[in-house]
């Protein structure tokens, strides 16, 4: 398969991926046998939300079976998509679940065999607490979930939030030490809008300064230390700033 990096996903043809998706697994398998899967992640904004341009990826859970992993590969060799442009990895991180198929809700049925799923909104928002990585889209997408709700008029509450990480985690004993004290800030403000670019633009920053780490240590940042890592870079940047506006010019 292609590995192409500038390969994206938008909202416009997450449906059309899913469609070509749906008819390989009937070709595959016929329609005596069907297929859940349940959108997560920036998928789950994408099908959900108009905040989000793109992802990179479409996670899933779902219970892979060969006919499946061939069917995906297909798709992806067809249209030249990256590897692993749909896959269940969430599964093996910490904002996995197993109650997640209990909050999710239908989407749309392709080919009468490939049934999609995505997950509730106060649920997605405990999946990004939960993962609360201040380098990708976790912190944004939350503030980009209230913000649309309340423009509907049905706005999110923190009980529902409350409920949701009880739901699916037993509590916010494992949550990054960070994630309970932003939501509670962003109900607290309550400018979405405003607190939307501004996260926004935080994550990208902090994106270019792991990727520099990266290049200049490579191999060091894992799932466990990168929040700390970032936040020792950003520290030392600060303190530099610091000295370098104290010197006697």
């Amino acid at each position: 398969m292609s590995s192409d990096p500038a390969s994206v996903f938008t909202k416009e043809n997450l449906d059309i991926y899913l469609r070509e998706l749906a008819k390989e697994f009937r070709k595959l398998n016929g329609t005596a046998i069907s297929a859940e899967i349940i959108l997560i992640g920036g998928a789950a904004i994408l099908a959900n939300y108009g905040f989000r341009e793109m992802t990179t990826d479409i996670d899933v859970v779902m219970q892979t079976s060969s006919t499946m992993r061939s069917a995906i590969n297909h798709v992806g060799d067809r249209f030249h998509l990256p590897n692993g442009w749909l896959n269940s990895d969430f599964m093996r991180t910490g904002s996995y679940s197993p109650n997640l198929r209990f909050y999710s809700k239908y989407y749309r049925t392709f080919s009468h065999v490939l049934h999609i799923r995505t997950i509730s909104a106060e649920y997605l928002i405990a999946m990004k607490l939960r993962s609360g990585r201040k380098y990708k889209n976790d912190l944004s997408d939350i503030i980009g979930i209230l913000a649309e709700h309340k423009k509907q008029g049905i706005s999110i509450t923190r009980e529902q939030i409350e409920t949701a990480v009880q739901n699916l985690y037993g509590g916010w004993s494992e949550f990054p030490t960070h994630s309970k004290k932003f939501i509670e800030d962003a109900f607290t403000t309550g400018n979405y809008e405003a607190v939307y670019q501004s996260v926004n633009i935080e994550e990208q920053q902090s994106k270019e300064t792991l990727i520099h780490f990266d290049q200049k240590y490579p191999k060091v940042t894992t799932e466990s230390n990168v929040n700390e890592i970032l936040e020792q870079l950003k520290k030392s940047h600060f303190d530099s700033t610091i000295e370098t506006a104290a010197k006697p010019q």
